[in-house]
């Protein structure tokens, strides 16, 4: 026992002085008497020190408890009762549980002809697939060079659209983005809530077609850049992709470098809020600046749509590694898989039905992915349609 508790006691005190013939002198009861009132006198010191943390060892044992008390066991049901037989509730009949998305193939084989050079070749990187799949859809390929009736044949067997990133700006691809953006907006105008997602050629794309200009795009160094998203003054993120991200990740999507830039092309704010058809069809809620310092658009959303469209690549932070800068900090596969939910969560409040056999005679599983990473740069993996 420590000298502290000892020394705190009179009578312990005074025990340890006296000498055999002074305790030998005392009569018996009264030896029992003093010995038993320094042995209290210690116990009361003791406790003192060791009723709280008894105390908060107990209330830990009884929050645990408590907290296994809420977990039903198979011992704990009982046939015949309420809880033997849990119900679940009836998902949204309003809701889509099955959404299917459309992503539309790009010229070439997404390798300089390293893997297919034949001239009708298209190709659909796997990490745009998979992006949707993490969000629980899947992925019917629409491919450009295709008839556009089987175009459209297709676009009624999907719940939204996908314009991926590459390189095509002119000529037959161009005239299929527009087509099926066209389609787009006529199927929400008639009350189908058809939601389109645009990334990096696509962003770009719809730039070009919405503002009528072929020649609005201007040039930015930011081709394989890892970039933060500055937020304008006074934006509503309310109803866009933004909405649901949490407020931490939120912020730090403006202070850290959580989104990949992968583009030769872009438009400045000024240019954008410049033209009338651009400025009035979407806001801009995030810009980005070059390795030049130079600041460019960097996400729009439809104010009357469900169309948002990206200068940066979303699907990157997950699915591909190629490219050097690509981040893939946890934050950065977060942003990911938000702006994945997001869109598929907008493509279930579709109102298409399609009939389920047509729908799996066109799924991208009736296809096979090509790897390609061991080139090193680019995509790792990629479906060919030639």
């Amino acid at each position: 026992m420590p000298a502290h508790f000892l020394s705190s006691s009179p009578s312990a005190s005074t025990s340890s002085t006296a000498s055999p013939a002074d305790s030998s002198d005392m009569p018996k009861d009264a030896v029992s008497a003093s010995s038993s009132s320094s042995s209290s006198g210690r116990y009361s010191e003791i406790w003192n020190y060791l009723w709280v943390p008894l105390l908060l060892s107990v209330s830990k044992e009884l929050t645990a408890a408590k907290a296994e008390s809420t977990i039903l066991l198979p011992s704990d049901v009982r046939l015949g009762s309420a809880r033997s037989s849990p119900s679940c509730p009836a998902p949204d009949p309003k809701l889509n549980f099955r959404p299917v998305v459309g992503i539309l193939t790009h010229p070439g084989d997404g390798a300089s002809g390293r893997l297919n050079n034949d001239t009708n070749a298209s190709y659909i990187a796997a990490s745009y697939v998979k992006f949707v799949e993490s969000a629980g859809a899947r992925v019917i390929p629409l491919i450009y060079n295709e008839p556009l009736e089987i175009l459209h044949e297709k676009l009624n067997l999907v719940n939204g659209v996908i314009f991926t990133g590459g390189w095509a700006k002119s000529g037959l691809y161009y005239k299929t983005v527009g087509e099926i953006f066209k389609k787009s907006l006529e199927k929400n105008d008639v009350g189908d809530h058809f939601p389109v997602l645009a990334i990096c050629l696509g962003f770009e794309l719809l730039t070009m077609i919405i503002s009528k200009d072929q020649k609005i795009l201007e040039e930015f160094s930011a081709a394989d850049q890892a970039s933060t998203l500055k937020f304008m003054e006074n934006t509503d993120i309310r109803g866009t992709v933004f909405q649901r991200f949490p407020p931490d990740l939120l912020r730090k999507l403006s202070t850290d470098c959580l989104v990949m830039q992968n583009h030769h092309y872009g438009i400045s704010p000024e240019r954008f809020q410049e033209n009338i058809d651009l400025s009035s069809f979407f806001k801009i809620l995030t810009t980005s600046t070059d390795e030049d310092d130079k600041v460019y658009v960097s996400t729009v959303h439809a104010r009357s749509y469900p169309v948002t469209a990206f200068q940066w690549h979303p699907e990157k932070n997950a699915f591909e590694w190629g490219l050097s800068r690509i981040p893939h900090s946890e934050d950065a596969v977060q942003v990911t898989q938000h702006v994945a939910n997001f869109f598929i969560s907008e493509a279930r409040k579709s109102l298409n039905r399609p009939p389920a056999r047509k729908v799996l005679d066109n799924l991208i599983y009736n296809y096979s992915p090509t790897y390609c990473g061991k080139a090193g740069k680019g995509y790792d993996e990629v479906y060919i349609f030639s």
